[in-house]
């Protein structure tokens, strides 16, 4: 779709790449569009009419602006119609509105509305063609349809020609009946027609003689084409526009596009000059090009002519920086560089003016050094340590230079090393080891502290970090595992470096004294716990099903007293088969360090109890543990009367809390007491179900008399059970039987 003159314009002010690429080379036109509107929005029609029969057989009207009535369409139309009475017409013979593409253009495609009347094989045809080529039919109507009807056409190939016919579609031999009478209509047209070659343009004027330009000065124009005609005169600079005229063109907007009213909307052949204004343009060497748009689109441009301009001063330096980068250094040389602006064909960069200023109000003043694209300046040297700046700024061969337009970079030096000594350990935190760093230019930068045995050789490094503490000055901080090394002596040493890379070490403290410090540092403790049950208790203690469990114990330095207000950690691990994870729950300690905790709901378990000690006091665990939880289960029987022979049915349930029932289910002995050996025998074995439920039947034989058994169900110690052997209530059940 082609574009409007508001939104192309847009287009060309906004993608200046685009427009650089347009103008780079003159473009060949490859089939390029543009529309024409015919006969309706208040346009004409630029048709001519013709009849192949003669004699009065056929006419037409045409009426293309609306009528007043307020309907933009009353009365718009372009007809052929049969003379009712010219009698007959011989067949093959036709009227028709022919619509000719200009030389240069093709038709491609057309869209509007027909009507028609059709009687005895009139035909009402729409199409084109091309040459001296037989007319290509593109819609044929053989049938009356007195309605508007919308028709679109695109043709293969570009005719010269479109064409609406009424035609006798009868052989020629035959005749078609006009009584009766027959039209064609057609209204509403959108012909679409390309072009296939670009305008040409020239120019001329003041803009384009040689030598640097300036101000505004004016260049004249020549411009022809071949088909749609001139429609944008305009003239480039580096790509972007720098000036335009719109030539005048017979042209309408419709839904927002631009059409042409006349079949070749704008003139072929266009003169005139433009204004440009060099000082809206950089200084340097630039391209100028003068390009000429048709009503298509299609774009011709001029060669490509040298323009030179030169009004101001070089730019700053770009990425003005140091060798080695913007760090301190220890040495009293510095090296910048930079990167020229780019001046082009321009007058070239030929020296560099520099300054140096810094501490105390010194001021090197401006000193210059020339050379051709001078590009670095070495040997630079301050006056002592601390941070200066150097600031820099150019000058061209013209002369042009503007100190306002400098940049700067930072020179710092310093030679001098951080003072480095260890601080006394803090009361209560023995093991961190601080050391003192200070440097009043570069200020402290990193270091390492390192420790070693009295006596021996080698040094052993700690992690180190470093913390700032004021302006200037930071301390560099370590952890010493006084409790993980051998009991002795040990030495210290730190190295430190300030921010220029100058070293210091110390292996003494700030007052002087050297860093010696005894280990282990922190006081040692002992943990003391045991488990009471009823009546008892130990570090191993079995347990009823649901019976309360209290920890006890002491926290206690090593051969002193106890440590009061101290949280502990204890760590309960279930056994095997368990729901639940190991829990950790925590107890503080009273009065001379002692403590205890109750446990509930507890299964088979081993418990553990910490002290993750602190800055001044060691850790300590206690010894493991051992809680075993008897099994809990219910027997009931169905009756507790019978006699010899009958069956009575056992039931029962097997507690389990957190427990998992393992696979195959809770393995359960159903016991009674042999009085004589004082001593429980199993009668039979149980599973219970998921839910720990279990049923049993059981039958009393060779009983004679009368017997009081006693029975009993025991929920057996298993693997994944996490719960100790366990026994029932014990029932006694009464049996009779015969003599």
């Amino acid at each position: 779709m082609r574009l409007s003159l508001g939104r192309f314009r847009l287009v060309m002010v906004a993608a200046a790449l685009t427009i650089l690429i347009l103008v780079a080379t003159t473009r060949e036109a490859s089939a390029a569009k543009y529309s024409v509107a015919q006969c309706g929005w208040d346009i004409g029609q630029e048709a001519d009419w013709s009849d192949t029969a003669g004699a009065g057989k056929f006419s037409h009207n045409s009426s293309c602006a609306s009528a007043p009535s307020g309907d933009p369409w009353n009365g718009v139309q372009m007809r052929s119609f049969t003379v009712s009475s010219g009698g007959q017409v011989s067949g093959t013979k036709l009227a028709r509105w022919r619509w000719v593409a200009p030389p240069g253009t093709g038709i491609t495609n057309v869209r509007g509305t027909w009507w028609h009347v059709l009687a005895d094989e009139f035909e009402h045809r729409l199409g084109g063609t091309r040459g001296s080529g037989a007319f290509t039919v593109m819609e044929r109507a053989e049938d009356s349809h007195s309605g508007f009807e919308s028709f679109a056409m695109g043709f293969g190939a570009a005719q010269d020609t479109f064409e609406s016919r009424l035609l006798c579609a009868k052989p020629d031999s035959k005749t078609c009946d006009l009584s009766r009478g027959s039209y064609g209509g057609i209204r509403a047209l959108n012909i679409t027609l390309e072009e296939n070659s670009a305008p040409t343009a020239s120019i001329a004027g003041g803009l384009l003689d040689p030598g640097w330009r300036t101000g505004a000065l004016p260049i004249t124009f020549s411009e022809s084409d071949q088909g749609s005609g001139i429609r944008f005169s305009e003239t480039y600079i580096d790509g972007a526009r720098v000036a335009s005229t719109e030539q005048p063109c017979a042209k309408t907007l419709i839904g927002g596009e631009w059409k042409g009213t006349r079949m070749r909307p704008c003139e072929l052949a266009r003169s005139g000059s433009q204004t440009v204004n060099t000082m809206a343009i950089s200084d340097g060497p630039h391209q100028l090009r003068h390009c000429t748009t048709d009503f298509a689109d299609n774009v011709g441009c001029t060669a490509f002519r040298s323009l030179y301009t030169d009004n101001t001063a070089p730019a700053a330096p770009r990425s003005l920086g140091l060798a080695g980068g913007d760090v301190w250094s220890r040495v009293n040389s510095f090296a910048a560089g930079w990167t020229n602006p780019d001046q082009g064909a321009a007058a070239p960069i030929a020296g560099a003016f520099f300054r140096i200023t810094g501490p105390g109000g010194f001021d090197s003043g401006a000193v210059y050094r020339g050379g051709t694209g001078i590009t670095s300046l070495d040997g630079l040297t301050v006056p002592g340590p601390g941070t200066y700046a150097l600031t820099v700024w150019l000058r061209d061969e013209a002369g042009n230079t503007a100190p306002g337009s400098a940049t700067s970079v930072a020179l710092r030096f310093d030679d001098i090393a951080p003072g480095v000594g260890f601080r006394a350990p803090e009361e209560g935190d023995p093991e961190t080891i601080r050391a003192q760093v200070s440097d009043a230019h570069s200020g402290p930068a990193g270091g390492a502290i390192q420790y070693r045995r009295a006596g021996q050789t080698e040094w052993t490094g700690l992690p180190t970090e470093l913390k700032a503490t004021g302006a200037g000055e930071a301390d560099l901080v370590a952890h010493f595992p006084s409790d993980q090394v051998t009991p002795s002596t040990y030495q210290f040493r730190v190295e430190a470096l300030d921010g220029a890379g100058n070293p210091a070490e110390s292996t003494n403290r700030i007052d002087g004294t050297p860093m010696t410090l005894r280990a282990p540092l922190k006081s040692e403790t002992r943990l003391f716990s045991h488990l009471e049950s009823g009546r008892r208790s130990g570090a191993r203690v079995l347990a009823g099903f649901a019976s309360p469990v209290r920890l006890k114990g002491q926290l206690a330095h090593v051969g002193g007293s106890g440590l009061e207000g101290v949280v502990l950690s204890v760590v309960t691990t279930p056994a095997k088969g368990t729901r639940h994870r190991s829990r950790v729950q925590t107890v503080r300690t009273g009065a001379g360090g002692r403590f205890q905790l109750g446990l509930t709901k507890l299964t088979s378990s081993r418990i553990e109890v910490r002290y993750a000690g602190d800055a001044s006091l060691a850790a300590a665990r206690s010894s493991q543990m051992f809680l075993r939880v008897r099994s809990v289960v219910a027997l009931h029987a169905s009756k507790r009367r019978l006699r010899t022979g009958e069956i009575v049915r056992l039931s029962g349930s097997v507690g389990r809390h957190s427990a998992r029932i393992p696979s195959g289910g809770k393995l359960v002995a159903i016991q009674y007491l042999e009085k004589a050996a004082a001593r429980w025998r199993p009668v039979l074995f149980v599973r219970t179900n998921a839910r720990g439920q279990f049923r049993a039947r059981y039958r009393f034989r060779y009983i004679t008399g009368i017997a009081h058994v006693q029975m009993r169900a025991v929920a057996l110690a298993q693997a994944r059970w996490p719960y100790a052997t366990g026994a029932s209530r014990e029932i006694q059940l009464l049996v009779t039987g015969g003599e």
